[in-house]
């Protein structure tokens, strides 16, 4: 069996709808068993996998406070050092997160986490827990993780390796046989606090041309025993799958495992929703990338120029630095974009001189709104960033323009109004990611992306066998989704098949 990299995909599912009674799963799934019991297998190459992955609020449109208000803590958390959660659609009137539905422990159970790029650490509901939230308003049943009921679940001590790497070293609080703890505290007043266990992790690995097999692998994630703020709401899920740059992060626990390359890249549909996320050697298409920033903390990149219409602003050459937080921060958790004041009102100055007769209004204090009949890409200009290496990110007028009650509002924001910890940073949300490959290679330290279909597909390769994959995209209904109707003639369109074989 080849034991050389893999890749896995994240596949964008849409909110279950339905749940079939128990009786109904007994007749779907009893005269299937019956032929698929009969059926001879035979082994398969795996050389990539995926998790299921499944869009936040889906069809549901969110006020602009609500937008604001998800924006506020997903930056709070950006700036505390975790927290940068995968984004939705890329629509800032339907904001919501994306999750994926994994399995863990032995047997499995199916959880909820939400696709972190910050966060260094993958974390999860646990037994113990009594302020974990144990219902959802997102169609979905939560599970807490209760390390008894798996056969291979193990503590993980506080004299090993992994909790040395969070703590920077030995924790002060070690005695014999004590677990590790973590504590994960937000900016915004979310807080996570547990222990750290080992246990399997199932998501399905590629083994052919959209063809998927199960796999898994030994992950250290914590369990968390109590929890408040954003995480314990009604929208909660059962924890956060990170993907940060740390060594402890998914990821780079699964790469250091042999299981993947550590490197991904995510496809996020802006107009349906769907998408790819995919761990592994992206071949097709090509992507352009840039050098990360060192010694921060997120994907940061180096911003040299904005380009608006083919105008280029007169920016200080400093303005994109802040701090000690250097560069441009991308992150597909954020809705919308943030940017410098004086890149900002450059900006709106450029784009409204396409349209010098505007009336324009202010919602909410913080966006920029107008009446509008024609087209928005012939009427406006594109706003183009350039970066390091010569790769820029071209943002159409249709994906910087969002309709709401009417008007159409301008999806760029002046960070230099946010509150002091955020005050003119610069941040590409999904407004500007969506639409595009972006791939993140940690081996090379760089991170590239390149205007593309996101609902089609890409190719990945397994680099022991040489062997080139096609991922496609979904944007497909869980089995749970199925309607009374089309569930009753899956039934009998299953009997039918039963009755051919026998």
């Amino acid at each position: 069996m080849s034991k050389g990299p893999k890749a896995i995909m994240l596949i964008i599912r849409p909110p279950c709808l339905f749940a079939p009674s128990p009786l109904l799963r007994i007749l779907l799934l009893l005269p299937l068993f019956l032929i698929i019991s009969i059926t001879v297998t035979t082994p398969v190459s795996a050389n990539h996998g995926f998790f299921s992955l499944k869009y936040k609020f889906a069809g549901q449109k969110r006020s602009l406070a609500a937008l604001k208000a998800h924006d506020n803590s997903r930056q709070l958390r950006i700036l505390a050092g975790v927290d940068l959660p995968l984004g939705g659609t890329g629509r800032p009137e339907a904001v919501g997160l994306y999750y994926a539905k994994i399995g863990i422990g032995t047997p499995a159970r199916d959880y909820y986490v939400q696709v972190d790029t910050g966060s260094d650490i993958m974390w999860v509901n646990c037994i113990q827990c009594n302020e974990c939230p144990k219902k959802s308003s997102l169609g979905m049943e939560l599970t807490l993780y209760d390390i008894k009921e798996s056969l291979t679940g193990k503590l993980v001590s506080c004299d090993q390796d992994f909790c040395y790497a969070i703590n920077g070293g030995p924790p002060s609080y070690c005695i014999a046989n004590m677990s590790c703890s973590y504590t994960e505290i937000y900016a915004d007043g979310s807080s996570s606090f547990g222990y750290f266990v080992r246990d399997i992790v199932q998501y399905d690995q590629v083994s052919g041309d959209l063809e998927t097999t199960s796999a898994n692998g030994s992950v250290i994630f914590g369990c968390s025993a109590t929890q408040s703020g954003d995480l314990s709401s009604e929208e909660a899920l059962d924890g956060i799958l990170g993907f940060g740059k740390s060594n402890t992060s998914m990821i780079s626990q699964l790469a250091s495992s042999g299981k993947v390359r550590k490197m991904f890249a995510h496809c996020l549909d802006g107009l349906n929703g769907g998408g790819i996320f995919a761990i592994g050697h992206i071949v097709q298409p090509k992507v352009n990338t840039t050098p990360l920033v060192p010694n921060q903390t997120h994907y940061n990149v180096n911003m040299k120029a904005v380009e608006v219409g083919g105008y280029f602003l007169n920016l200080p050459t400093d303005v994109f630095d802040v701090g000690d937080k250097k560069g441009t921060i991308i992150d597909s958790g954020t809705t919308l974009a943030y940017l410098p004041e004086v890149v900002y009102d450059q900006l709106l100055s450029k784009i409204f001189s396409w349209q010098s007769d505007l009336k324009v209004h202010t919602i909410h204090d913080q966006f920029t709104c107008f009446q509008y009949s024609g087209s928005l890409d012939d009427g406006f200009p594109a706003v183009t960033f350039h970066f390091e290496n010569s790769l820029y990110l071209k943002v159409h007028p249709h994906e910087y323009l969002f309709s709401y009650d009417g008007l159409w509002c301008i999806g760029w924001q002046n960070s230099g109004m946010q509150s002091r910890d955020r005050r003119n940073i610069t941040l590409l949300g999904d407004l500007a990611l969506s639409n595009k490959l972006v791939l993140y290679d940690l081996e090379n330290q760089v991170i590239g992306w390149t205007e593309y279909n996101c609902s089609s597909s890409i190719k990945v390769v397994d680099e022991q066998s040489g062997t080139v994959h096609l991922v496609g995209s979904h944007y497909i209904s869980s089995a749970c989704s199925l309607s009374t109707r089309s569930a009753i003639i899956m039934l009998l369109l299953t009997t039918m098949l039963y009755t051919l074989v026998y």
